[in-house]
């Protein structure tokens, strides 16, 4: 056996900033030879940012990824870093593909590379692309044909890129054929609930499968909608888990792995049609090195804080990212409003937190006292602007009645947040949870507008189990709880109109949640939940306002994706369309 220490940097990147990638790449590729490491990974798409969607189809993208790559590689030889190996994912080109119909248009790659000695040495294409969820790469990218094997100090290490391993066959059992030591998997895998159970279990099963050990390096931050969590694993050859880094936090993860020493690798083809492209830079093992260095499995989240700190990260990610510093939130003194300051103060801090408290005539006396609560425990900015003389100035205008006058109120404080935001330069939050963007219990162009929807994947139910949370947690740190216990305790309202409670249009948020549950997030039919216990008359009633919703959603912001179907790039449903699942054709 030989020892090789490794370096997974399970780090963040940006969209299309090459340049501050290729920094970030350097700057912890240096920690990590400090470290001793003998070979340095960095995420799935690490110097472009993942996903790059539509750039991919950019033949001036393309190039500009593959300079920077090769710049790189100069850059880290001239830093005196280019003796130890360097695995790095890249945006790519098959230099073999012919263009025929159905392949995008300069077969671009997803791809890694191995960067020693100042030039790119290898480089690797993923070969399964994924086409489900929130993927397109059959829509990008072609897949590679190679089972590329590093030799690295008398140590044999396949190399392959996420979606090889989720799906069966392919670079998994040709990494047994070939008899590698090590399969180094570079990822940028999506955060979902319970996400990290699956991915554990996978893990273990492919490395059982490959027959040798098995490190899974993913990436952590934000881009638009999606949030990814880390959580790198390696595991041995019997599963057995040897390191697991934190979730969401950027970090470089160290240890010795004793390998077993490289043999005779097969030539041609292997499993899966795949042709070996074998490399070695290193054939003798190196001494070992004392004291060893050995991993550590971090502690998981449980599911409430895992879900917080999501929201958190993708906030964070999206406001920083597009280069904005501060938030501004209507405040009506309700839950979900309140959870999305609290998520914004952690995410940004209160002094970048901006709330406008907008009471209409039948607004209650604890709306606005819930509001200036929530102020006082965070340390947000408040200001109270009423919208009444604006209501009855366009009422004196035109004559508006029933829904149309209640909706008024809510596209007044739309207007008054966006005069707001462009006038100071903060980007508006919309509010706007799972369950009623469901339904469509929300006014367009009024509580949807913003530029960013911060628990528009989260269900109402799951917006009071988090806010318990958070002000459970804050009470064990010895801290403010954020959230008022008015918020908690009162039954939601729009307040449009005198006395009214959700509950007077909708059912019982428990009982809509489990509904839309198996509707939304796991395709059901009307039978199919009607079967599960739910009344018959409520599940046709909530599908129907389901189905009719969709033009709502359309136009609701982005917002930060936590479930396995969120609104959005996940589904992907007609906006015009006559089917009903309820089991009448729409007229």
């Amino acid at each position: 056996m030989h020892r090789l220490r490794i370096a997974l940097n399970q780090i963040d990147s940006t969209v299309g900033d090459l340049e501050g990638n290729a920094d970030a790449v350097l700057r912890w590729t240096r920690h990590s030879v400090e470290q001793g490491a003998h070979l340095v990974a960095f995420p799935e798409m690490m110097l472009t940012g993942y996903p790059v969607e539509d750039l991919a189809l950019r033949s001036s993208f393309v190039e500009a990824s593959r300079d920077a790559l090769r710049t790189l590689a100069r850059r880290l030889d001239g830093e005196g870093l280019g003796g130890v190996p360097v695995v790095v994912g890249y945006l790519d080109r098959s230099e073999q593909a012919q263009p025929r119909y159905g392949q995008p248009a300069g077969a671009p790659q997803n791809a890694g590379a191995v960067l020693h000695g100042g030039e790119v040495v290898l480089t690797y294409a993923k070969h399964h692309l994924p086409n489900y969820g929130v993927f397109d790469e059959f829509r990008y990218f072609v897949p590679g044909e190679t089972l590329p094997v590093l030799r690295v100090h008398g140590v044999d290490v396949a190399l392959a890129i996420c979606e090889d391993l989720w799906q069966d066959g392919g670079r998994v059992p040709a990494t047994r054929t070939a008899g590698a030591g090590l399969l180094l998997s570079i990822n940028a895998s999506p955060y979902e609930r319970k996400k990290d159970d699956t991915r554990l279990e996978l893990v273990r099963k492919r490395a059982q499968e490959a027959g040798c050990t098995i490190a899974y390096l993913a990436t952590v931050g934000g881009q638009d909608e999606l949030v990814f969590d880390g959580d790198s694993i390696v595991v041995d050859a019997d599963g057995r888990v040897l390191a697991r880094a934190p979730q969401f936090e950027e970090g470089c993860v160290v240890l010795d792995l004793e390998l077993p020493a490289a043999g005779d690798v097969p030539a041609g083809t292997v499993d899966d049609g795949l042709r070996v492209e074998h490399l070695t830079l290193s054939a003798e093992p190196l001494p070992a090195a004392a004291p060893e260095v050995t991993g550590e499995e971090a502690p998981r989240m449980e599911d409430p804080e895992e879900v917080y700190t999501a929201l958190v990260t993708g906030l964070r990610a999206y406001v920083r990212k597009n280069g904005f510093r501060s938030v501004l939130i209507g405040l009506s003194g309700g839950i979900d409003s309140a959870l999305t300051a609290a998520l914004a103060c952690d995410a940004l801090g209160a002094e970048n937190v901006y709330g406008v408290a907008m009471p209409s005539r039948y607004s209650s006396a604890h709306s606005l006292s819930d509001a200036e609560d929530l102020a006082r425990r965070t340390g947000l900015d408040l200001r109270t602007v009423p919208i009444a003389p604006m209501f009855d100035a366009y009422l004196a205008s035109v004559e508006l009645t029933g829904l149309a006058e209640e909706n008024l109120q809510s596209r007044l404080r739309g207007t008054l947040l966006m005069g707001l935001s462009n006038q100071e330069g903060h980007i508006v939050l919309a509010p706007g949870n799972k369950s009623e963007l469901a339904v469509g219990y929300s006014t367009l162009y009024g509580d949807s507008v913003g530029a960013y929807g911060p628990i528009k994947d989260v269900y109402k139910s799951t917006v009071f189990a988090l806010a318990r949370w958070r002000n459970r947690a804050a009470e064990a740190a010895g801290r403010t709880p954020p959230i008022p216990e008015n918020s908690l305790s009162k039954p939601p309202s729009a307040e449009l109109r005198p006395d009214q409670v959700d509950t007077d249009s909708l059912p019982d948020y428990e009982v809509l949640d489990g509904i839309l549950a198996l509707y939304v997030d796991q395709d059901r039919g009307r039978a199919e939940i009607i079967a599960q216990g739910f009344d018959e008359e409520t599940v046709t009633r909530v599908l129907r306002m389901t189905d009719t919703a969709e033009y709502k959603r359309r136009q609701y912001p982005p917002g930060t994706k936590i479930s396995a179907k969120g609104f959005g790039k996940d589904r992907r449903l007609p906006v015009t369309s006559r089917w009903r699942e309820t089991g009448t054709t729409a007229s």
